[in-house]
């Protein structure tokens, strides 16, 4: 079969071709944005890529397009289609899918398939669940919307039965407004956590949790749904029906517990210790999604103690934590950090997650984000934001793009907090701000400008 997959280059699309090439298919795709690193990734994998998204693509002939969710019926301000092949496509009638229900239908059907939802984390639970079913000898396959480093790949058919895919609750494609989710039919169904996101696309909260409990429709009797005890939200979601196996954790009366340190803890079950997890990953809220991989792994028969052992090597995800580089400098180097965090919530617990690695004395931290999500653009949580960053010693704010005043914001913070419209600007603010010792935490869901790079090789200059 050839597919030809508009919106290829991003991290669930990337993925699926992966899959689909892994699987025999002729792959091909387009996209705005053909750069580096997905580029080259899909390019090695000999799938032939496309700038833009032209008319002219429909001589290709595909057995079936697959739409991703960046396609629209958009148009441009001179009345012009913002997507001139989706409308060729409509216009002869040619077979068409989105990509979650290409997935389900092609990937994951006959699979026991292991979702992973939730607003935070769930890219290093998917990574650190399908690595215990990997060093259990399972052999899973997994579409993770990152890049897990004990796999260095973010997507594989894997020999086994068991295949864990990140459950996003983001909208499927234009034609299919239902979360991504819904088309998986997991038989083990992970709910780590849930607040309000994505605001492009949700009007509240309320509107997400009817969202997860189509999710929970989804899963057999005989299936498992592992769920935070934590999560008032997740309790309501449950409350509106639910016909499966439930397994907490988190909460005092949780099935599943931690007891000690998020670096070094024992896992119990019903109050019992069952495990010790000792690994090099901080915060509570690794600990919390490692108490739901091992919950959902056991689900297929891993022992707790077994799971735990595989964690002690779980590398964790690029882009999570990872240090980019250290500067030397007399009195303490500084070191940059790369992290994904976007949402008030994950900017806070990785901040939190720090500061308790580290612990006392240490240097100073130093937050530098960009609000670049949909949400954060559309000024939702702004007021969030002072404290998501009380961790931090300074923060700096990179306002570019931005329709609501960051400064008046981060007003709270006083002198802690600084703004710039510009990556130069921020870049020169951060280091006249840099001493030796510091922490420096770049966070975004983009590519930020490339500003770890800059960062390092001014610090160094």
């Amino acid at each position: 079969m050839h597919i030809h997959i508009l919106g290829i280059c991003g991290t669930f699309m990337g993925g699926l071709a992966a899959l689909a090439r892994e699987a025999g298919h002729r792959v091909t795709g387009c996209d705005a944005g053909v750069y580096p690193p997905m580029s080259d990734q899909l390019r090695a994998l000999g799938i032939d890529l496309i700038e833009g998204f032209g008319a002219e693509q429909m001589a290709l002939k595909p057995d079936v397009w697959v739409i991703g969710n960046v396609v629209s019926r958009a148009r441009l301000a001179d009345g012009t289609p913002k997507f001139p092949l989706m409308e060729a496509i409509l216009e002869a009638g040619d077979r068409y899918t989105s990509g979650p229900q290409w997935l389900a239908e092609n990937v994951l059907h006959g699979r026991h398939v292991l979702a992973v939802a939730g607003t935070h984390g769930k890219t290093t639970t998917t990574s650190m669940l399908a690595w215990i079913l990997e060093r259990c000898g399972l052999a899973p396959g997994f579409l993770v919307g990152g890049v897990p480093m004990n796999f260095g790949v973010s997507a594989r058919l894997g020999a086994g039965r068991a295949f864990v895919i990140e459950a996003d609750e983001y909208d499927t494609a234009f034609f299919d407004k239902r979360s991504k989710f819904v088309h998986y039919r997991p038989r083990t169904a992970i709910l780590n956590n849930l607040e309000f996101d994505h605001a492009d696309i949700f009007d509240d909260l309320a509107a997400i949790e009817r969202q997860f409990h189509h999710l929970v429709r989804t899963v057999p009797g005989s299936g498992r749904i592992v769920v935070n005890g934590l999560e008032e939200s997740l309790d309501r979601v449950l409350h509106k029906g639910c016909w499966s196996e439930v397994r907490s954790f988190g909460s005092a009366v949780s099935d599943f517990g931690a007891m000690g340190e998020p670096h070094d803890f024992d896992v119990t079950l019903r109050g019992q210790p069952v495990a010790h997890v000792k690994w090099a990953l901080t915060g509570v809220h690794n600990q919390l999604n490692a108490l739901a991989a091992i919950a959902a792994a056991e689900h297929l028969g891993v022992a707790p103690a077994d799971a735990a052992n595989a964690l002690a090597s779980f590398e964790n995800v690029r882009r999570r934590m990872e240090v980019r580089g250290r500067v030397p400098r007399a009195g303490g180097e500084i070191t940059v950090y790369d992290d994904f965090a976007h949402h008030p919530t994950a900017i806070r617990t990785t901040l939190d997650g720090l500061q308790r690695r580290l612990g006392e004395p240490r240097g100073r931290l130093l937050a530098v984000f960009e609000p670049r999500s949909n949400t954060m653009k559309l000024g939702t949580m702004k007021a969030q934001l002072p404290w998501s960053l009380e961790a931090a010693d300074l923060a700096f704010c990179h306002s570019g793009g931005l329709d609501w005043d960051a400064t008046e914001a981060l007003a709270p913070m006083g002198a802690r907090a600084k703004v710039a419209a510009d990556i130069n600007t921020l870049v020169d603010q951060v280091v006249a701000a840099a001493q030796p010792g510091d922490h420096i935490v770049c966070m975004s869901n983009g590519g930020f400008g490339g500003i770890h790079e800059r960062l390092l090789k001014a610090l160094a200059a």
